[in-house]
């Protein structure tokens, strides 16, 4: 069998375009950068749209046979075997708040499957790094989910409450509602949290390939578990709902409710 873990230099590569990103998102933060909305009214700025174009170029040079999404800059070759799917600020409206809970995020999809993710975060200099079939690290170190636990006693979180809408959030509610403490605003720092075992659940909606292949080896190398609302694997075909989980127990009994 042939193995679909990336190779080292693949992941050697993921860092420099990890630092170049960062190096970026560094000029910017906590400066007074313009503010543009997109066709969606959600805000970008000069540092999303540098930072992913210093991405493109490093892949452009190195692997230019390998295909690429991105938040700003679109896609191209996405039919490819190997997709880089890139969101160079994940949570943009708390880099221009100056609130240092966002993250780039970096994933190498082969034949549509994440197989390498990295969340960075480029103020705090936290780095998780998640390949298939291998722990997740922060920074080199492994790191692990929380130990099982009754739903009651998890800990939740979601980007907004404004992602959900209709019988979505009639859903999320539901399982809000079943936990002993939600919180808002993380973005994907959030499933970070999860790897690291401070956070127990993260349920969102409206997201994008952008927003959460990136996560899928992290959470999964961490010992949680990610699908979408039906219990399926994520990939660029995914609807954009999401449940991720410390573990397997705590990610069925909320995906029962959110189907209840």
């Amino acid at each position: 069998m042939i193995s679909t873990a990336p190779t080292d230099p693949m992941i050697s590569l993921a860092g420099r375009l990890a630092d170049a990103s960062g190096a970026v998102i560094r000029k910017y933060f906590r400066t007074q950068v313009d503010i543009h909305p997109k066709a969606d009214n959600s805000p970008v700025t000069i540092a999303d749209r540098e930072a992913e174009s210093a991405i493109r170029e490093i892949l452009s040079v190195e692997v230019p046979e390998h295909g690429v999404l991105g938040e700003e800059h679109g896609q191209n070759r996405i039919d490819a075997e190997y997709v880089w799917v890139l969101d160079p600020i994940d949570g943009t409206k708390s880099f221009i708040s100056g609130a240092p809970l966002f993250g780039t995020l970096i994933a190498l999809l082969h034949r549509n499957k994440p197989v390498l993710g990295i969340i960075d975060q480029p103020i705090s200099g936290e780095r998780w790094l998640g390949l298939a079939g291998q722990d997740t690290t922060l920074n080199g170190v492994p790191v692990r989910t929380r130990a099982s636990f009754p739903l009651t006693e998890a800990t939740l979180t979601t980007t907004s409450p404004d992602m959900f809408s209709g019988q979505d959030m009639a859903a999320f509610v539901r399982v809000r509602d079943q936990v002993r403490m939600t919180r808002y605003g993380l973005d994907c720092y959030g499933y970070g949290l999860l790897a690291l075992g401070f956070v127990d659940l993260v349920v969102e909606a409206s997201l994008q390939p952008y927003d959460y292949c990136a996560l899928v080896p992290i959470v999964e190398g961490a010992g949680g578990v990610i699908t979408d609302w039906q219990g399926g694997r994520l990939d660029l075909r995914s609807d954009g709902r999401l449940l991720a989980a410390g573990n397997a127990r705590l990610h069925a009994a909320a995906l029962e409710i959110l189907n209840g």
